[in-house]
């Protein structure tokens, strides 16, 4: 039998992992807000023509798609190239994204993109808790 000590020790490298993952993301999360705060809006990447917007397969989740979206349209607009290169970065206002954003992307069950960068460092958040954390901007 393993006793709760070893159970643990053995269990403390993927805890550390879990938190310094789950740090990073706050820190993300919380830049992301910060920039967006001025300006209350983001941006996500649609295509000129179809208007169709750019949401792709998790890099951390079997079955999930998410949706990049950048704190700047600089951001945005480095990504506009190669598969993506019929796309614009778009501006979405954080009044739209609570009025009209939220609930389709609930139903159709996609996370967020912080910042996306095309790596499989990219922070991917819960749509709930990327909301959570706009509507307090909202109310300020």
């Amino acid at each position: 039998m393993v006793s709760i000590e070893k159970f643990v020790s053995i269990l403390a490298p993927y805890i550390k992992s879990d938190e310094k993952s789950m740090t990073t993301t706050n820190q993300i999360l919380t830049s992301f807000i910060a920039d967006v705060k001025p300006t209350q809006s983001f941006w996500a990447l649609q295509d000129k023509e179809s208007e169709d917007w750019v949401v792709l397969d998790s890099v951390n989740f079997d079955e999930t798609e998410v949706m990049p979206l950048w704190s700047t349209p600089e951001l945005a607009l480095v990504h506009c190239t190669e598969e993506w290169s019929e796309y614009v970065p778009a501006e979405i206002t954080l009044v739209d994204w609570l009025e009209f954003w939220v609930k389709d992307l609930v139903e159709d069950d996609v996370i967020i993109g912080l910042n996306w960068t095309g790596d499989d460092a990219d922070i991917e958040v819960d749509l709930q808790e990327f909301t959570e954390a706009l509507v307090e901007i909202e109310a300020l």
